[in-house]
Formats: C-alpha cells, structure tokens, sequence
C-alpha cells in the first residue's frame, strides 16, 4: 500500500489545523508518568493491599521510602512540566515548593480517605468486609485520587490535577473534578456515570449513587460569546445529603440544605431547605417535602408541595 498520500494529507492538516497539534512547544506532563503517580500514590495510601506480594509490618519503612522518592522525583518531574506550560517565572524553583506542600498533606489526606471508606462499609449492606471495598469499589480509587489532586488544583498547577482526576474516571467511569470541594465520609455507590463539577461543594457524610451528575445550569458569557472562566457554576450539597441515581442537581446557585434526599430521575435547579424528601412525580415535576422520621405520617394531611423544575 502507498502510505505517501496519507502522510502527506497528515502532515498538510498539522499546517491547517495547528489547535490540535503540540509542536516547537514545552513538554507536557506523561500520561504513562501520571498513571504511574497515581499507582505509587495509592500503595501509598493503602499499603498491603496493591502489592504482588505480602507485605509485612518491618517492610514498611522501606516501602515507604521508595515510594515516597519516586512520588518525590516524578511529581516535581511533572508539575515542573505544567508550570512551564502556563509560562510560569520560575517553573522548576516552584515545582519544588509546591510537591513539598503537596506530600506534607498525605498524612492528613489518609486520614480523610480513612472516613470514605468508613462510610462505603457501613453504607452498603452489600459489603463483607473493609478489605473488599478498598480492593473492589470504584469509589475508593476515584475519590482518593480527586482528593490528592484537588491538593495540587489549590497550589495552582494547572493540567497535571485535571490528568490524574482522568486517570480516575478512565478506570471507573466516576467524573470528579480537582476543582471540586468534598467533605469527610463521602461515599459514591457504583460510581459509573456520576459527574460532579469544577465548583461543586458536598458537605460530610455525602452519599451519591450512579448516574448522579452535579453539573452547570447554564454558562455565562463575555461580549464575544465565550464563556467566563471562574465562576460558581455547580451546586452545593450540605451534610448528610443523599442523592439516589440519575439524578441532576444544576446551577452554581443551588444549594440543597442537610439531611436531604434527593430522588431517582429528578431534575433540580432550585434550592432545597434542610431536611427535604425530593423526588419525580412525572410530566417535569418534582415534589418537594418536609423529610420525617421513619413510621410517621404527616400532620393535618399530604405535606407536599409540587414545583414545576
């Protein structure tokens, strides 16, 4: 086969088309070196559970070690990439300023993680035991890695926090923003499907289940039509709120109060109060309700009211 043609018509299409090409320029981050960073964080934060081999209690120290050196060399390696790329005056002197206040966050990052998987234990009868869901569920390597990057997103790197929340929904089809802001004890049922937004804000003890998407209502705009970068567009979702699936909350003004729950299939643009039952009722409404005690009916009749979302 005479391949010239096609080299050629590629090579004409990287002159037309140069948005989507990468040529002359800095050298961004491995997709291979973030993926790796991400295996290394993990063994990090779990040790004994990732390893071919069993791991004993005096292999730590040495586990940890290596892990940490290469986290070291190939985290500086990458954000030093990503800083260049943003022009940023002293990419390498800043690199190193940056992975050392990220990695003086991973003791407190664990500590964090511990909760979430506290809370898929004790919030999914299915599971046997904690060694299952930290091997098993999806959500333990989605949300561990979103929280280690939302700690780079806030000291200001730019593309390598957005790769490693990627990496995380490549494997388990869970979108999680770096941006987005997540209490303790958070828990994501299944995972596949669930978008949560660069400014979404979940209190603790959060429960979310497949297909959720906590998105933008609409995006504004500069006079040239293009939309501005920076401002409130998720929801925010208060303690003890537990959205079942499908569910679409939108709109960076949406604020749905604690101790709520959202229904399957409902379609949310406006605030709820504390302590609200929500749920589809067909024909594009939802019903939103006082929340009450489990075995108890309302007092005086249907405490209902129906809103047109």
């Amino acid at each position: 086969m005479n391949l010239t043609p096609i080299k050629q018509a590629l090579l004409d299409s990287y002159q037309r088309l140069g948005g989507i090409n990468h040529l002359d320029g800095v050298n961004l981050p491995s997709q291979d070196s973030v993926q790796q960073l991400a295996s290394d964080y993990m063994h990090l934060m779990f040790p004994g559970f990732f390893e071919s081999t069993a791991l004993t209690k005096k292999e730590v120290p040495s586990l940890v070690d290596r892990l940490l050196h290469s986290l070291d060399q190939r985290l500086t390696a990458e954000v030093e990439k990503s800083l260049r790329f943003a022009q940023h005056a002293d990419p390498a002197g800043h690199a190193r300023t940056v992975v050392s206040e990220a990695l003086g966050q991973l003791p407190a990052l664990r500590e964090v993680i511990q909760t979430d998987v506290t809370a898929a234990y004790e919030g999914d009868p299915a599971a046997r035991s904690v060694e299952e869901i930290i091997v098993a569920y999806p959500c333990v390597l989605s949300i561990s890695v979103q929280r280690f990057a939302h700690v780079l997103y806030r000291l200001g790197v730019p593309l390598l926090p957005r790769m490693l929340t990627e990496y995380g929904h490549e494997r388990t089809g869970t979108d999680i923003h770096p941006g987005a802001t997540i209490g303790t004890h958070f828990f994501i049922d299944h995972g596949t499907g669930v978008v949560i937004g660069e400014t979404a804000r979940l209190g603790n003890h959060v429960k979310l289940y497949q297909g959720v998407t906590l998105g933008a209502k609409s995006f504004e705009t500069d006079e040239h039509g293009n939309p501005i970068k920076g401002v409130k567009r998720h929801p925010d979702l208060g303690d003890n709120v537990t959205v079942y699936p499908s569910a679409n909350i939108l709109g960076g003004k949406t604020v749905i109060g604690a101790n709520s729950i959202i229904g399957s299939s409902v379609w949310l643009m406006k605030s709820v109060p504390p302590d609200s039952v929500v749920y589809y009722q067909g024909e594009a409404n939802s019903v939103v309700r006082p929340r009450r005690p489990k075995g108890t009916a309302p007092v005086g009749g249907d405490d209902s009211m129906s809103w047109d979302i």
